[in-house]
């Protein structure tokens, strides 16, 4: 039998732009798309703040999960793509205070830049749910 696949969506018009799912989940497996710091108007939120940036990325993936019948204790991977590593622990900080003990592998890679200027950081993220 062949395993459902769920798309997510933000509702977000780049989402048909670009031809993506904010996740998908396919079987116990879900995968959530970069997420930036913008709230539901698509406008930046936390403007010059890392940590409230990284703080926003991770409840737009909480929410994806949670649309996906997962939450953040599900979370086995995430990637933080920042644009100024020297910024690493107010991301990491926030990053730590959302995952707690679940502990997900990681990885914090410095990027050139992200499709708005101010964006700061974007986080991705992969979960297991056993069903």
């Amino acid at each position: 039998m062949a395993k459902q696949r769920q798309k997510v969506s933000s509702g977000a018009p780049w989402e048909s732009l670009v031809g993506y799912s904010l996740a998908v989940r396919s079987g116990n497996f879900i995968a959530v798309s970069g997420t930036t710091a913008v709230g539901a108007d698509g406008k930046l939120l936390g403007a010059g703040d890392a940590y409230r940036q990284a703080e926003r990325c991770i409840e737009i993936v909480r929410a994806a999960l949670q649309q996906a019948g997962a939450d953040l204790q599900h979370v086995v991977r995430t990637r933080m793509f920042v644009t100024d590593i020297n910024r690493w622990q107010e991301i990491a900080r926030a990053h730590q205070e959302a995952f707690g003990d679940s502990r997900p592998a990681t990885s914090m890679i410095e990027v050139s830049r992200l499709i708005d200027p101010g964006m700061l950081v974007e986080i991705e993220a992969d979960a297991i749910v056993d069903d």
